[in-house]
């Protein structure tokens, strides 16, 4: 892991940063041509985004930085409704978003981002929720984690993705 990594609070000036994350975390880097704010014109993917932290007890984060520059961030909106996205189980399980910067992948900050935010969403929520492609190597992460798979979908590009949830014991 790199050395001097902080965890601090994500806060709603964040957003821009949750985006560009956002466009690692949905593989958008992977298409030619696409850019964070293209995002934006999908709704299941402005969803976890747009207004972060604009709605208490809705919205929680961590960001990692290095010499205060974000490097990763790791985030849960609650998104119920007709706002829920691609990792949705319920209307009171928060779905998660997560991403490093590529110079910063099997770093050991993922981890570290992700084991701080369930931390700090126990007791806040029943649990947690995510959607990972089913080939994602991250998938090991969160099963190591306690996350179980509860459903297999077709991704927003046509591949095969998985949702899972992590379930907060009472």
């Amino acid at each position: 892991m790199p050395r001097d990594v902080l965890l601090r609070p994500a806060v709603p000036a964040d957003e821009p940063f949750l985006l560009t994350m956002l466009f690692y975390a949905a593989h958008a880097h992977d298409e030619p041509g696409r850019r964070p704010e293209d995002l934006l014109a999908d709704p299941k993917l402005a969803a976890y985004v747009t207004g972060f932290g604009q709605r208490p007890g809705a919205d929680l984060g961590v960001i990692a930085e290095i010499d205060g520059g974000p490097i990763g961030a790791a985030w849960v909106r609650v998104l119920a409704g007709d706002a829920r996205a691609y990792g949705w189980v319920d209307d009171a399980i928060p779905e998660l978003a997560i991403a490093v910067l590529p110079g910063v992948v099997a770093s050991g900050v993922g981890t570290r981002m992700l084991t701080e935010l369930i931390d700090r969403a126990r007791g806040l929520f029943p649990g947690v929720s995510l959607s990972v492609r089913s080939d994602n190597p991250a998938r090991r992460l969160y099963e190591r984690l306690g996350f179980t798979s509860v459903a297999e979908v077709v991704n927003r590009v046509g591949g095969r993705s998985e949702t899972m949830v992590l379930r907060f014991g009472a």
